[in-house]
């Protein structure tokens, strides 16, 4: 399988799925050339999960505690927020 070049951006990532997903749905390509382009798009969206993985490992919220001081706790999306 096609795997994205390393060094894209999330924003580029996206930019080519987005290409990729008018490609096929126009079903104008060759069957070689849909199998070949959606391999790419696979591995494009697999790739695009690991950014928003690390990105939400990353993320922060800067929270005052009860004495006014600021305090960094990891995010929670708000679905989890009452977990």
């Amino acid at each position: 399988m096609n795997e994205p070049k390393t060094d894209l951006k999330f924003e580029e990532c996206l930019e080519r799925l987005e290409q990729i997903v008018h490609a096929l749905e126009a079903g104008n390509l060759p069957l070689e050339e849909s199998l070949r382009v959606f391999e790419e798009g696979v591995a494009l969206a697999r790739h695009c999960g690991r950014y928003l993985e690390e990105a939400e490992r990353r993320v922060e919220l800067l929270v005052k505690d009860e004495a006014g001081n600021l305090a960094a706790r990891p995010f929670r999306p708000p679905a989890e927020e009452g977990q």
